[in-house]
């Protein structure tokens, strides 16, 4: 009797341990779906020199509520640090280009399960599996590229670049697109 009761506790235990270990792998997975904006600069360029900025218009694009979107978010990310819009003899040049595409993820997750006594006279050990669906087998992931190119050589002499990921449109879409837009552009001017 006492044997069937330490292996229940033992066993409550390990649920226990279990759902902890479940919470720790869903927060690392969601933290792994956003990715840390990349960027490429010339060296050489003096960048204390910009002050204002004109953005270059998109000429062909399947998505133009996208297109919209990262071209306000992209005017208000540099007015936000401190640059002004000047439509004529600007500074610098702001161009930006975007894909999107879909991403296989995984259907489903295994966890095994597992407590066990070991006594005078053997083991007892009890194992399960828990298949927890995910989702849809795609994800949609738009990375979105943003240039700063010189004006006087039409030099490219800065990019950055990052991604997110959506299942649909909306508001949660363009909050997302503004918040990678400000990401990428809080790298510019670059530090050198």
């Amino acid at each position: 009797m006492s044997t069937l009761r330490h292996s229940g506790q033992s066993f409550s235990r390990t649920i226990a341990w279990c759902k902890h270990i479940f919470i720790l792998f869903a927060l690392v997975l969601l933290t792994s779906c956003a990715t840390k904006p990349k960027q490429d600069y010339d060296v050489n360029y003096d960048f204390s020199v910009l002050k204002t900025f004109s953005q270059l218009s998109v000429e062909h694009t399947d998505d133009p509520l996208t297109a919209d979107r990262i071209n306000d978010g992209i005017k208000q990310a540099l007015v936000n640090q401190g640059y002004v819009f000047k439509a004529d003899n600007a500074d610098f040049f702001v161009n930006y280009a975007f894909v999107t595409e879909n991403k296989e993820k995984d259907s489903g997750l295994s966890i095994g399960l597992g407590s066990g006594t070991w006594g005078s006279n053997g083991g007892i050990s009890l194992g399960t599996s828990i298949g927890i669906p995910l989702g849809s087998d795609t994800a949609k992931t738009q990375t979105i590229q943003i240039d700063i190119i010189d004006p006087a050589d039409k030099r490219l002499i800065w990019r950055g670049n990052g991604q997110y990921h959506f299942d649909q449109g909306g508001e949660d879409k363009a909050k997302d697109i503004n918040k990678t837009v400000a990401t990428i552009l809080a790298q510019f001017p670059p530090k050198k």
